[in-house]
């Protein structure tokens, strides 16, 4: 199966081909990524017109739109140029008039003979106590009434393409809808009573209500469900040649972990447990892992990871792990040292600070296995570094790694397993969009000891009693962090703002007990800010958001967030869980600017009623849509043209584990589904997955 299918040529020609599309039609819907046939019939309308018959504009609420049978009555042209040009009309109760700017009597005239009987239909809205119809969007002799749909699809349109031409360019390339074979499983089919393909393809552009529109409407949940069939199909053979691909076996002995177990204060939990031992059995087994460990804020991800890092070395392997910027680096290797002494391996630190001769002695260590566990930040793995016998990596991922850079990864460790950490609790539809070709270790217990953080949400105009109640604090020995808003989309007023609030507060606190940390400083006096913070010898920190990620100071017990309103509520979930890390009760205050609006009030609500990651991002899901939540730009989220994720998340749980049970079946989708299955992904362009199965 080298090329595309046949059966789609018609709807992969070039939409000049359609009836009635010329080529400067054709040129304007390019503009909004409209190319083929097919992009036009995926183009779904976003609204519907009821133009249902009346017998009178008699009683409707106006202005609305009215369709109704009139007799044409006597002709007004414009008085002047410019004017409007009238025809009176009358239906079976009223009398209102047409009105047209620029209109052309003799058109009209032909058009609208006085004494004629049309149907027409537009907008009615009263002028001086008139009530009329300006410029009619249909105006039909009552041999053609038909042409007027009872309700018509609005379509998103472009500079230069108008309803009329969009209407007609998608209803030309509607007749050339093949017939497909049916690549759902023919029992869902059954059970959720959906259409065939082309039957809901006609449907959707159809509508015969607002409810048709729906995301739960039943044409819509099969067009969905086709789309993220379609991903999920892809995603699953990337995992199917992934699984081809011979791992590392990495049995344990466990002569290490029983060391670390048995000197922790306490029994790791249930989800702790159950991760360790996923991870586990993947190493022992002879594909590759490719697995995602999800966690919410302090669930303890640090021990699993750490757990997986000693069965590689317990079966005479390295385990290398990696985070986005050196300062995480610097702080994974210090939450993991004190573990490391206690089993008795050989930990060390790669960033790019170093330099020279002590760089090269590391980097001798490493290639004669002399170190076992190497910490250090994505760019050390891309350039000259070479293990002796690499058995795992972690890379410690902030949304910036695809599946393109799992597959990277995975060449560069010849079989090395893969496990990829996220501490950003992702709605389940998203984490399948985006790691629908892993598998998934979920943490969503907090281990025995955290403290639940106290969250209030207070008004800036109390910033004087918040200050006072941080000088108290101070003086019983806390630390505080007290984050900035990003302002402008400069950094520099950003930085103002920062640098203003960190004056206002050395001014009120002292001198030496405020410090200040933000994007723009050079990293040496970021790392010395952080420094101070970290032990103890300034109390408050002042930042901007550069501290969400990893940071570790078990004696800072508040958390003071700055214009709380203008975050998102995971961005607000992570800063809260840089506190309630030590023994002390921990509080975080969101202050708002007021008036707040709707949406401002019900994140910090959220927040403050729930502690629970998950339940937050879903939230913040319905709230804001997946783009924004992940931030579409840099996340390698996949773009839906007709699926809904916020509506209709369940499906794509339902699509993941249908395209895994058709390749389980079917590996070369040889089948008549999977022959089926194939058209799919040509139809969706699914081109990474065309190439797996031509390879394959």
């Amino acid at each position: 199966m080298s090329g595309r299918p046949e059966i789609l040529f018609p709807l992969f020609a070039a939409a000049e081909t359609l009836k009635g599309v010329g080529p400067k039609t054709a040129q304007n819907l390019v503009q909004i990524g409209l190319e083929t046939p097919r992009d036009l019939v995926f183009s779904l309308p976003h609204s519907v017109l009821d133009r249902r018959r009346r017998s009178s504009i008699q009683g409707l609420d106006l202005p609305a739109i009215a369709t109704v049978e009139v007799e044409i009555g006597s002709h007004q042209p414009a008085r002047n140029r410019g004017g409007a040009y009238r025809i009176n009309v009358t239906d079976q109760e009223v009398e209102f008039q047409m009105v047209f700017f620029h209109g052309r009597s003799r058109y009209l005239e032909a058009q609208c003979p006085e004494g004629s009987r049309r149907l027409i239909s537009g907008k009615v809205e009263l002028f001086d106590g008139m009530a009329q119809m300006v410029h009619p969007d249909h105006m039909v002799a009552l041999a053609e009434a038909a042409d007027i749909p009872e309700f018509e699809p609005v379509y998103p349109l472009t500079q230069g393409v108008t309803q009329k031409t969009m209407t007609k360019a998608i209803l030309a390339a509607l007749d050339r809808l093949p017939e497909l074979a049916e690549w759902i499983d023919p029992e869902q089919v059954k059970r959720e009573g959906w259409p065939a393909w082309q039957e809901a393809l006609r449907a959707a552009h159809q509508p015969q209500g607002l409810e048709d529109l729906s995301a739960e409407a039943a044409t819509r949940q099969r067009l969905a469900y086709d789309e993220l069939f379609a991903h999920q199909l892809t995603l699953a053979l990337a995992r199917q040649a992934d699984r081809k691909t011979r791992g590392i076996v990495s049995v344990a002995t466990g002569r290490l972990q029983s060391r670390v177990l048995a000197t922790l204060p306490y029994r790791p939990t249930g989800a702790q447990a159950r991760a360790i031992e996923e991870i586990s059995a993947d190493m022992a087994s002879e594909r590759r892992m490719n697995r995602l460990l999800q966690g919410d804020v302090g669930s303890g991800k640090t021990l699993v990871a750490f757990m997986a890092l000693l069965v590689a070395v317990e079966a005479g392997g390295q385990g290398v792990m990696m985070a986005p910027t050196g300062i995480l680096a610097q702080q994974h290797f210090e939450g993991l040292r004190p573990l490391a002494e206690e089993a008795g391996v050989v930990l060390e630190l790669l960033t790019g600070r170093d330099k020279g001769a002590e760089r090269r002695a590391k980097l001798e260590a490493l290639a004669r296995g002399d170190i076992q566990i190497l910490v250090g930040t994505h760019a050390v793995f891309q350039q000259d570094v070479a293990f002796k016998n690499l058995h795992l990596a972690i890379v410690d991922e902030q949304h910036r790694f695809g599946v393109r850079q799992r597959m990277e990864l995975a060449e560069k460790g010849k079989g090395a397993d893969v496990l990829v950490m996220t501490a950003t609790p992702i709605p389940r539809s998203l984490a399948l969009a985006q790691y629908g070709d892993m598998d998934v270790s979920m943490l969503d217990e907090k281990p025995p000891g955290r403290k639940p953080v106290k969250t209030a949400v207070v008004s800036t105009e109390r910033m004087e009693e918040v200050i006072n109640h941080l000088r108290r604090a101070i003086d019983e020995g806390r630390q505080c962090y007290w984050v900035c808003p990003l302002v402008g989309e400069s950094e520099v007023m950003d930085l103002t703002a920062a640098e203003e609030r960190f004056k206002h507060l050395r001014a009120i606190l002292g001198e030496d007990v405020v410090g200040l940390v933000h994007g723009q400083m050079p990293p040496t006096e970021k790392d010395a800010a952080m420094a101070d913070f970290q032990q103890g010898r300034s109390k408050v920190l002042v930042a901007t958001t550069v501290i969400e990620v990893g940071v570790n100071v078990p004696n800072a017990s508040i958390m003071v967030i700055e214009r709380a309103e203008i975050f998102g509520l995971a961005q607000l979930h992570q800063l809260r869980g840089r506190v309630g890390r030590g023994s002390a009760e921990s509080t975080c205050l969101l202050m708002y600017q007021p008036p707040l609006s709707e949406g401002g009030r019900r994140r910090l609500e959220v927040l403050r009623e729930s502690e629970d990651g998950f339940r937050i991002s879903e939230t913040d899901l319905q709230m804001r849509g997946a783009g924004d939540v992940i931030g579409t730009a840099q996340s390698g989220l996949p773009q839906f043209r007709i699926a809904d994720l916020e509506r209709q998340a369940p499906l794509m749980a339902v699509a993941q584990s249908d395209a895994r049970a058709l390749l389980a079946m079917d590996p070369g989708l040889a089948s008549p589904r999977g022959q089926a299955a194939r058209v799919l992904l040509w139809l969706m362009k699914q081109d990474q997955a065309i190439r797996l199965i031509s390879v394959g």
